[in-house]
């Protein structure tokens, strides 16, 4: 007999909602209760199932914590290694454009496998669409990303991690400024939480640098449009840009072209010169620098796969809930590991930081929950870097089959 899990409605008036083992006992009709109820033998009181929702539970528990500390890996990772590299080979424009190669390396054989495991053919858009609608949004995330890895040749991690969360603040700007979002009370306290905790954490720093700052505060404002861009890009459902692996795959190869002139002027020169490149004497110092190179390359990629598998297992507000805890993660181990100097002023800047970011997302999760039906967000976690991940949620088409495998499986 088929069974019928719990809370699920019978097919039909004549189906029975009793999983029966053996020959139909008499007893309660059909439709009498909705509980699953198993045959016991005599003086055994029957079993309802209470074990399979713990287990479940258990189960989703471990699971969310599992990704949560992978995209803690690869995101934490990151920064230090970048960091760490740029003590040693001061030249991250050119490290940038590598990592974007690799990203593009993998995004095209993730492609590969899963059009070959699903038989379906990934989007592929047009020369006028990809350079008219792609172009603006990878020249911006090509100067956010540049600049903000240049900034690590002349400030600290917690100085970069503090400023880069002010990107937020600009994100809400330009969402302003292209009618995403609606001018509120809220938002307003929002920014000047931000904007207050950054020159908290700002004023009177040791270890501040006006020309690092200056770059990662670029990068921050860039990135606001950056995000805006990328907004407006993924609610375009007719370029089928939802996924995050075929937005990477269409991303890459202009964010190079859109950095290379940047990188020609500032370190071409320089690098041509360098005897750690092109002008190597020690063929086993090459290799170590180029290992260390494309491992940049793998995390960066690590790093936008695990938030993407993050989100479409659990969803964008535990990715930007987890993002809050990142920060302060961050900031500890550099000043444990790196040495890094905060006063309790800058502590509580960072708070008061954090407590803009975390109102602003407590904002989007009303907002959602008043809306009912999953939408996508029109605003953006406390790290926007997640944006790209933001739209795996349900199709809107239950027949829409152009989703990604990996969200088809985040969303069993």
């Amino acid at each position: 007999m088929e069974r019928v899990g719990l809370g699920h409605q019978p097919r039909s008036q004549e189906a029975c909602l009793l999983k029966v083992a053996g020959p139909a006992p008499t007893g309660p009709s059909c439709g009498a209760s909705s509980r699953e109820v198993v045959a016991a033998p005599t003086g055994q009181r029957p079993r309802m199932g209470r074990c399979a929702p713990d287990v479940a539970f258990v189960w989703r528990a471990v699971l969310t914590l599992g990704l949560v500390l992978l995209y803690y890996c690869f995101s934490i990772g990151i920064t230090f290694y970048n960091k760490w590299l740029t003590k040693s080979f001061h030249f991250p424009l050119f490290m940038t454009m590598l990592h974007l190669a690799v990203i593009f390396l993998f995004s095209a054989l993730s492609r590969a496998l899963v059009q070959c495991s699903s038989h379906r053919a990934r989007v592929v858009l047009s020369w006028p669409d990809y350079l008219r609608r792609v172009a603006p949004t990878a020249l911006a995330t090509a100067l956010d990303v540049g600049l903000s890895n240049w900034s690590f040749l002349y400030i600290t991690v917690s100085l970069y991690t503090m400023t880069k969360s002010s990107a937020v603040l600009f994100i809400l700007i330009f969402s302003l400024i292209f009618k995403l979002e609606e001018l509120r009370a809220a938002l307003v306290l929002v920014v000047l939480l931000i904007a207050g905790g950054l020159f908290m954490f700002t004023y009177k720093s040791t270890q501040f640098n006006i020309e690092g700052f200056a770059l990662v505060l670029g990068a921050s404002f860039i990135g606001g449009i950056r995000w805006t861009l990328t907004q407006m890009l993924l609610q375009k459902a007719e370029l089928g840009l939802q996924n995050p692996i075929d937005t990477m795959f269409h991303l890459q190869p202009l964010m190079f072209l859109g950095l290379f002139p940047l990188f020609a002027v500032f370190e071409g020169l320089h690098l041509s010169t360098s005897e750690k490149i092109f002008r190597f004497q020690d063929t086993g110092l090459l290799l170590r620098v180029l290992g260390s190179l494309f491992l940049g390359g793998i995390l960066a990629f690590g790093l936008g796969f695990s938030e993407f598998l993050l989100v479409s297992r659990t969803s964008s507000l535990t990715l930007s809930i987890a993002g809050i805890f990142k920060e302060v993660c961050t900031l500890l181990l550099a000043a444990h590991l790196l040495g890094d100097q905060i006063s309790l002023l800058n502590w509580l800047g960072f708070a008061l930081c954090l407590s803009g970011i975390s109102l602003h997302i407590a904002l989007k999760a009303l907002h959602a929950r008043g809306d009912g039906a999953p939408k996508p967000l029109k605003g953006l976690g406390s790290n926007p870097d997640l944006e790209l991940l933001l739209r795996s949620g349900q199709p809107e088409d239950e027949d829409n089959e152009e989703e990604e495998y990996f969200v088809a499986q985040g969303q069993q």
